[in-house]
C-alpha cells in the first residue's frame, strides 16, 4: 500500500491537472446527480417495527383519512384580549384560503369546532328537557288510563247489576206466564245491556291500545335516556377539550393534507406556511406549529463559516504560509461537495433524514482538512530537509498518506458498523458519513499531491525557502561524502535519518518522572469520571417545538399552546382498542364510554376525546391529551402505562401511536442498540490496535481511554442540553432529553477519530522503541514527535464541529457540541496526557506480545517505514523502485536530497 500511494503521489505531483480535472469532473457529476435525482429530505424519524409504527399501519387501513398529514396553527391576540368578531372572521377567511391550496384536503376552523361542541352540549340539554317532558306525559297518560279503567269498571258493574235485575225479571215473567208484550220489553232491555257491554269492551280495547302506545313511548323514552346518558358520558370525557382558550385570546386551527405526512412535499408545506404568515389580521399573531413550519435546515450557516475560519487560522499558524494553509481547506471543500451532493442524489429514491447530509458535511470537512494537513506537514518537513519536490510529495503520500488511509478506514468501518444496529435511518447516516470520509481519504492521497506539485516550493514560507536555498550547497557536499560510505553503514544511517525525519529525532529526551506520571494518570481519570457523572441520568428523546430558536414560529406556537391550553396539547397521543364483531351502535357506545373513562382515570391524563369508530365497528380510536409536554417524564410513563393496561369491557388490544409515542419508541430502540454497537466498536478497536501496534497493553490503554472520553463527552452533553448548565452560553433555552441517536453517533465518530490520534502518537513511540530507545524514553520521543500535529488536527476538528453548535436545527446543535467536546477530551486529555502517563507506568510491558500471536499477525506498516528506508538510499529526485529498475534519473528539478548520515553510537 505504501509503495502504491508513493507512486500515486509522485504521478499526481508530476501531472497535477489530471487529478484536478478528474476531481472537478466528479464534483460536477455529483452536483448534476443531485439536481437531476435529488428528492425531499424528511424531518420525521421513524423506525419500522416499533409499536407506534405498527399501530400507524393499522390506522391507515382502518381509518384511511387518519393517514393524511396534519398540522396545527395557533392564532392569538397580540395584547392578550379576547378575539373580536372581526378577528374571528379574519381567521376563518385565512383558513378558507389555505383550504384552497394544492395538497390541502380540508381545514378545521377552531370556532366551528367550538360551536359544534357547544351545539352537542345544547342538544343533549334539549334532549334531557324533551325526555323529561315526555316522561311527564307518560305519567299523565298512565293516570288518565287508570281513571278511564276505573270508569269502565264502574260501568261494567252497573251492566252486571242491570243484567242481574233483568234476569230476575225475565224469570218472574216466564213463571207468571207474561204476555208477549212483556217479553218484548225484556228483550229490548237485554239488547240495551248487550250494546252497553259491547261499548264497554270497545272502550277497554281502546284503553289497552292507548296503554300499549304509552308503554312503547316509555320504552323509547328510556332508550333515548340511555343514548343521552351515553352521549353525555362521551361528551364529559372531552369536556375539557378546547380549540379556543378559556379567556378567548388564543385559538388553534388544523390543516389536513390530502396525502400522508411523508408525501407532503416541502413546496406544499411552504405554500401553507407562507399563506398563514402573510395573513394580515389586525391584532392577531399567526404561529404555525412545528408540524407545519419545520423545514429542512440550512446545511451551512454563519457559525459553520466561523469554524472554518478558525481552522484556517490554525493552519496558517502551523504551516506559516497562506497557500499551504488554504490547500487542506480547498481539498476538504471539494470532498464534502462530492460527498454531500452524491449522497443527496439518492434522496429521491430512499427516505433520508434532514440531518444525514449534515453529519456527512461535518465529518467530511473535519477529516478532509486533517488528512490533507498530515500529508502537507510531512511534505513540508521533508522539503526543509532538502528532499526533491516530487520525491518528497510521493514519499509524504506513501508514509503519512498510508497512515491517512488506515485512519480513514477505521472511521469508515466504525460508521458503516452503524448498520448492525438494525435501525434504517441510523444505518443510512453511518453509510453517508462513511462515504464522505472515503471521499476525503481519496482526495487526500490524490488531489493533495497534485496541488502540492502545482504550488511547488510555495508550500514553504519565503523565509523557509531562503534558508533551504542557502543550505542546498552544503547538503550537496554532505550528500557526496555520504555516498562514499559502505552500504552497511549507509543502511544504518538510513534508519537513523528515517527516525529523524519521521519523528523529529535528535538527542534522546528524558523520561517522564514516575511521580508525575502517577499524578497525571489519577488526575486525568478522575477528571473524566467527574465529567461523565451526568451520563448516568441521561434520558433519550427527540426535539420538539420547545427546542427551536425562541424567535421561531415553532417555538412561539409551542409556548402559546402550553400557556393557553396545557403542555399536553403539544404532544397528543392516539390510543386504539379492538372491539368484538357484531356489536350494535349502543353497545359500541357503551364500550367507548367504558374504555374512555378507564383512560381518563389513569395518572397524567388531562383529556380523553373519543375520536372515531371504523366502518365495521371493530376498532375505536381516542385522542388522549397528557398532563405535560411530549418530552416530560410523566408523558413517557403514561405511554408505558397505557400499553400495560388491559382495556375495560369487551374491548381488547389497547395500543398507542402518535408523534410522542413515536419519539419514545425511537429512544427505546436506540437505547437498546447502543450496548451492542459499543461492544462492536470496542472489540474492533482492540483488534485493529493489536494488529497495528503488535501489543496487547497499548490497545487496552487506548480503548480504555476511548471509553472514558466518550462517556465523559456524553456527560457534558447531558449537563448542558438536559440539565441546562451553561444554557445561556450554548443557547439552550429549554433543556430536555438528549437526541436519541446522538450517543450512538458519538461512539462511532469518536472511535474513528480517537484511533487517528492514537496512531499518530503511539506509532512514534513504537518506532523510537524499535530503534533501541528505552520504553519510557520512547514514550517521550513519540509524544514530542506527534503532539504538534495531533494538537493542530484536534483544534481543527473542534473548530469545524464547534461551528455546528449554534446551527439553526435543534438536532444538529447537540451533535456538533458532542463531537467537538469529545475530540477535546480525547485528544488533549486522553491521547496527550493520560495515554503517555500510563505507557510510562507500564514500561517495557507496553510492547509485550505473545510469540505465537506475533508469528500469525501480518506486518502492518502503517506509516510506511519500509518505504522510507528504501527511499532513503535512492538517488536524489528518482522514485526508488523506478531507479532500481531503470537506472535513469528522475525529475528532481535540479534538487538534491540529503543522503543518510553516519550512525552515531
Amino acid at each position: 500500500m505504501a509503495e502504491l500511494l508513493y507512486r500515486l503521489g509522485f504521478a499526481s505531483s508530476r501531472r497535477p491537472w489530471v487529478a484536478i480535472v478528474a476531481w472537478l469532473a466528479a464534483l460536477a457529476l455529483s452536483v448534476g446527480g443531485f439536481l437531476a435525482f435529488g428528492g425531499t429530505l424528511t424531518t420525521s424519524i421513524t423506525i419500522p417495527g416499533t409499536p407506534t409504527s405498527q399501530v400507524t399501519d393499522r390506522l391507515q387501513e382502518e381509518f384511511p383519512e387518519a393517514a393524511n398529514g396534519t398540522g396545527s396553527v395557533v392564532f392569538r391576540t397580540t395584547d392578550g384580549t379576547e378575539l373580536t368578531e372581526d378577528q374571528r372572521q379574519g381567521i376563518g377567511e385565512v383558513l378558507s384560503e389555505v383550504e384552497g391550496l394544492e395538497g390541502v384536503d380540508s381545514v378545521v376552523d377552531p370556532f366551528t369546532t367550538e360551536a359544534e361542541l357547544s351545539d352537542q352540549r345544547a342538544r343533549i340539554a334539549d334532549g334531557r328537557a324533551q325526555l323529561a317532558e315526555g316522561q311527564e306525559q307518560v305519567e299523565s297518560g298512565r293516570e288518565q288510563i287508570a281513571r278511564a279503567e276505573e270508569q269502565l269498571d264502574a260501568s261494567e258493574r252497573q251492566l252486571d247489576a242491570g243484567q242481574a235485575e233483568l234476569g230476575a225479571g225475565r224469570a218472574q215473567a216466564e213463571a207468571a206466564g207474561a204476555p208477549p208484550a212483556v217479553t218484548a220489553q225484556l228483550d229490548a232491555q237485554q239488547a240495551q245491556l248487550d250494546a252497553g257491554r259491547a261499548q264497554l269492551e270497545e272502550g277497554r280495547a281502546q284503553l289497552e291500545q292507548q296503554r300499549t302506545q304509552l308503554e312503547e313511548g316509555a320504552v323509547e323514552a328510556e332508550a333515548g335516556s340511555t343514548d343521552l346518558d351515553r352521549g353525555e358520558d362521551l361528551l364529559a370525557l372531552a369536556g375539557d377539550y378546547r380549540t379556543v382558550s378559556e379567556d378567548g385570546s388564543t385559538a388553534v386551527g388544523n390543516v389536513v393534507f390530502d396525502r400522508p405526512t411523508l408525501d407532503v412535499t416541502e413546496d406544499i408545506q411552504g405554500a401553507v406556511v407562507s399563506a398563514l404568515e402573510d395573513a394580515d389580521i389586525e391584532g392577531v399573531e399567526v404561529l404555525p406549529t412545528t408540524s407545519l413550519s419545520q423545514t429542512i435546515p440550512n446545511i451551512v450557516g454563519p457559525a459553520e463559516v466561523i469554524g472554518l475560519v478558525v481552522a484556517a487560522i490554525v493552519l496558517v499558524i502551523m504551516l506559516g504560509t497562506l497557500i499551504g494553509a488554504g490547500l487542506p481547506i480547498l481539498t476538504a471543500l471539494i470532498g464534502v461537495g462530492i460527498g454531500a451532493a452524491g449522497s443527496l442524489a439518492f434522496s429521491g429514491m430512499i427516505e433520508m433524514l434532514s440531518v444525514t447530509p449534515v453529519l456527512g458535511l461535518m465529518l467530511g470537512l473535519a477529516v478532509g482538512i486533517d488528512y490533507a494537513l498530515f500529508i502537507v506537514n510531512r511534505h513540508r518537513r521533508q522539503l526543509k530537509d532538502g528532499a526533491p519536490l516530487h520525491e518528497s510529495i510521493g514519499l509524504a503520500n506513501g508514509t503519512s498518506g498510508n497512515a491517512v488511509v488506515f485512519a480513514g478506514l477505521t472511521v469508515i468501518i466504525a460508521l458503516a458498523a452503524l448498520n448492525v444496529t438494525g435501525i434504517p435511518f441510523l444505518g443510512l447516516m453511518g453509510t453517508v458519513g462513511a462515504f464522505c470520509v472515503l471521499i476525503a481519504v481519496l482526495i487526500a492521497v490524490s488531489l493533495t499531491p497534485a496541488l502540492l506539485g502545482l504550488i511547488g516550493h510555495r508550500a514553504l514560507s519565503r523565509t523557509e525557502r531562503g534558508r533551504l536555498q542557502r543550505e542546498q550547497e552544503v547538503r550537496a557536499v554532505e550528500a557526496g561524502l555520504r555516498r562514499q560510505e559502505e552500504r552497511g553503514r549507509e543502511s544504518a544511517s538510513a534508519g537513523h535519518l528515517q527516525a529523524r525525519r519521521s519523528h523529529g529525532a535528535g538527542p534522546r529526551r528524558a523520561a517522564m518522572p514516575t511521580g508525575r506520571a502517577v499524578l497525571i494518570s489519577l488526575g486525568s481519570v478522575l477528571a473524566l469520571a467527574i465529567v461523565a457523572i451526568p451520563f448516568f441520568s441521561m434520558r433519550l428523546g427527540l426535539p420538539d417545538g420547545g427546542s427551536e430558536p425562541p424567535e421561531s414560529a415553532a417555538y412561539q406556537s409551542y409556548t402559546a399552546l402550553g400557556e393557553a391550553f396545557g403542555e399536553g396539547y403539544n404532544g397528543p397521543l392516539v390510543v386504539t382498542a379492538d372491539l368484538p364483531a357484531g356489536l350494535d351502535e349502543g353497545e359500541v357506545m357503551d364500550q367507548q364510554v367504558a374504555v374512555g373513562e378507564q383512560l381518563a382515570s389513569l395518572e397524567h391524563v388531562e383529556v380523553v376525546v373519543p375520536a372515531a369508530v371504523n366502518e365495521d365497528s371493530t376498532m375505536m380510536m381516542f385522542q388522549v391529551i397528557p398532563a405535560e409536554g411530549p418530552n416530560a417524564v410523566s408523558t413517557e410513563e403514561l405511554v408505558h402505562d397505557l400499553r400495560a393496561t388491559a382495556p375495560a369491557g369487551e374491548a381488547s388490544g389497547l395500543a398507542v401511536a402518535g408523534m410522542t409515542s413515536g419519539f419514545i419508541d425511537v429512544a427505546d430502540k436506540l437505547s437498546g442498540a447502543l450496548p451492542l454497537y459499543l461492544g462492536v466498536v470496542v472489540g474492533l478497536s482492540l483488534l485493529i490496535m493489536i494488529l497495528v501496534f503488535r501489543s496487547l497493553v497499548v490497545p487496552l490503554i487506548a480503548t480504555g481511554g476511548f471509553i472514558l472520553s466518550v462517556f465523559a463527552a456524553m456527560g457534558g452533553v447531558v449537563a448542558i442540553y438536559q440539565w441546562g448548565w451553561l444554557s445561556a452560553v450554548f443557547g439552550v433555552h429549554n433543556p430536555g432529553p438528549i437526541l436519541a441517536f446522538l450517543p450512538t453517533i458519538m461512539v462511532g465518530v469518536l472511535f474513528g477519530l480517537a484511533m487517528d490520534y492514537q496512531l499518530f502518537i503511539s506509532s512514534g513511540m513504537r518506532e523510537s522503541y524499535a530503534h533501541g530507545a528505552p520504553a519510557r524514553v520512547a514514550v517521550m520521543d513519540g509524544l514530542h514527535a506527534g503532539r504538534a500535529v495531533v494538537a493542530a488536527a484536534a483544534i481543527i476538528m473542534i473548530s469545524v464541529f464547534g461551528g455546528f453548535v449554534f446551527a439553526e436545527s435543534a438536532m444538529i446543535r447537540p451533535i456538533g457540541f458532542g463531537l467537538a467536546f469529545g475530540v477535546l477530551l480525547d485528544a488533549f486529555l486522553v491521547r496527550l496526557l493520560l495515554m503517555p502517563a500510563l505507557m510510562h507506568l507500564v514500561g517495557d510491558a507496553a510492547w509485550w506480545l505473545p510469540r505465537w500471536l506475533d508469528r500469525i499477525l501480518p506486518n502492518v506498516d502503517v506509516e510506511g517505514a519500509a518505504l522510507e528506508r528504501d527511499h532513503a538510499s535512492a538517488e536524489p529526485g528518482r522514485p526508488a523502485a523506478d531507479a532500481a529498475r531503470q537506472g535513469t534519473p528522475g525529475d528532481g528539478a535540479g534538487e538534491a536530497a540529503p543522503e543518510p548520515e553516519p550512525a552515531r553510537v
